[in-house]
């Protein structure tokens, strides 16, 4: 293959394929038919097969920002502030400051990863086979599926509670909530790429509206913003808290990085990688930052109405609907409106998680993307309903490991973009066309490898409640530091180039 074919860019020759619609129909005999039907309908017949540069659709790169502050402007957002002092035993102000630092990190690695979809045409996972090889891509796989699956049952758990806290006669039990919040999820899933970016364009606008309203009538009944004062640790301890806390706001960002690049795959392969970095970042960063300190403001509201409504076990939805109750009948609309958001956030969470499977390997590429959407739906409405009990220790403990992997993937995906696929780098770019053919990918033992010491900087620098890393625990007091996720990107990145660098020169890809 010619160095004319392996840059990304508008260089690319257009390739020829026949239609998926068409290959997917034909393989399976006599339900072609049927499949053909559903796909004349609209429903998205492409899984991880790469959109070739002749059959990009759109140049409209605003869906990056729409769809990532649709997807973060939710109730599944607020819990992650609370968790700062609910938790942690922070401040309002060291909440805050800690929301704003680490989540610029983590949007800008977020970022970074969307701006791989228009270059390759290629979903999140897939990229991964160029540095990590086929075996890594499943590796890769088999962790987000259950990173996604995790953010799925948070979010179809808090919809449920929310809709569950609405007082009278016609109140939703939890569970039905719970799988009211699944089955819209699946709806725009099911469909595919157009109708998901056609639902998360506008569904911000509403949601934006009630979040400024319960800024407004938190502040109404007071925020004591050092109500957390008389508990707050100090000196060390309280940087072990910072640290701790930080890791889960980093998680809360980068548990999109995975599935980043999945959104604009059909952009042109010439879209400004700096625009789509940009309106990445902000779509993640505004709306989340916005949100999450929302939650952390709610919780410094010492009336003892809310303090009962939010409880022992840490209901955010319970606490929502106080802040609205003096609006009444309005108030219990806008709760309606705002448990429902949770599906904006639900909904990538749904289809990347199909296409992660696929991503496992062949046999299961071959399954339609619609038939593992409606898989996965019944996997994390289950899973919500057997844990709707324990919302916020899902929450916390899930959050916190998720920024252990994806801060390793992070890396080691930038190095080999930047190091070896730069122009003019060891290997100049990606041979997009051997996306599925593992003797003209990389091996992958430097990428796996890496991701194995990146693990290794995950459990010495960890610390959860079932288990402190011997860096963790020295970083901090009695509970330790969570550094978890800082050593994984660490070690991943110090060992990653060395180890490329030697599997490039024996294989020679």
């Amino acid at each position: 293959m010619s160095d004319k074919e392996k840059v990304v860019g508008t260089d690319l020759p257009e390739t020829l394929e026949v239609a998926p619609d068409q290959a997917i129909a034909k393989r399976f005999g006599a339900f072609g038919p049927f499949l053909e039907k559903l796909f004349a309908s609209g429903v998205e017949a492409r899984g991880v097969e790469r959109v070739p540069e002749n059959q990009r659709e759109t140049r409209n790169t605003w869906n990056n920002l729409f769809m990532w502050w649709s997807v973060n402007m939710v109730l599944t957002t607020i819990p992650i502030g609370v968790l700062g002092q609910f938790v942690f035993t922070l401040t309002f102000p060291h909440t805050v400051a800690t929301i704003l630092c680490f989540g610029f990190l983590g949007a800008v690695a977020t970022a970074f990863i969307a701006t791989l979809g228009p270059q390759t045409g290629l979903r999140t996972m897939i990229i991964t086979r160029y540095s990590s090889g086929y075996i890594g891509c499943t590796l890769y796989s088999i962790l987000n599926i259950f990173t996604q699956l995790g953010f799925a049952t948070t979010a179809v758990i808090l919809g449920g509670q929310t809709l569950a806290s609405i007082s009278g006669s016609h109140a939703v039990p939890l569970v039905a909530g719970i799988v009211i919040i699944g089955v819209c999820s699946l709806t725009p899933c099911f469909i595919g790429y157009n109708m998901v970016h056609i639902y998360e364009r506008y569904a911000w606008m509403v949601t934006f509206f009630i979040m400024c309203c319960l800024y407004g009538l938190g502040a109404k009944v007071g925020f004591d913003v050092s109500a957390q004062q008389s508990v707050e640790d100090t000196g060390r301890a309280l940087g072990a808290d910072i640290l701790s806390f930080g890791s889960i706001v980093f998680g809360s960002f980068t548990g999109w990085a995975p599935v980043a690049a999945d959104y604009n795959v059909r952009l042109p392969a010439d879209t400004s990688a700096l625009r789509v970095f940009i309106l990445t970042m902000f779509g993640l960063y505004i709306p989340i930052c916005f949100t999450s300190i929302l939650g952390a403001a709610l919780v410094t509201i010492t009336n003892p109405e809310y303090i009962a409504a939010f409880g022992t076990d840490g209901s955010t939805g319970g606490l929502i609907a106080q802040v609205l109750s003096p609006w009444g009948g309005g108030g219990k609309f806008l709760l309606v409106l705002l448990a429902f958001s949770c599906i904006a956030n639900n909904i990538p969470n749904t289809y990347s998680t199909a296409l992660s499977i696929q991503a496992l390997g062949r046999p299961l590429a071959i399954v339609p993307r619609f038939i593992w959407v409606i898989f996965t739906f019944v996997i994390y409405t289950i899973a919500g309903v057997a844990g709707r009990e324990h919302f916020s220790v899902i929450l916390s403990n899930f959050l916190s490991i998720l920024s252990y992997w994806t801060a390793f993937f992070i890396v080691i995906v930038a190095e080999e973009h930047f190091i070896f696929r730069r122009p003019g780098g060891k290997l100049g770019g990606y041979n997009l066309a051997n996306w599925d053919e593992p003797s003209k990918l990389p091996l992958g033992f430097a990428g796996i490898l890496a991701g194995c010491f990146g693990v290794v900087g995950a459990v010495v620098g960890m610390a959860q409640v079932w288990y402190t890393g011997p860096i963790g625990e020295k970083a901090g007091t009695t509970y330790g530091a969570d550094l978890g996720f800082e050593l994984a990107a660490a070690f991943a990145g110090l060992t990653y180039p060395p180890l490329r660098w030697t599997e490039i020169k024996l294989t020679g890809r």
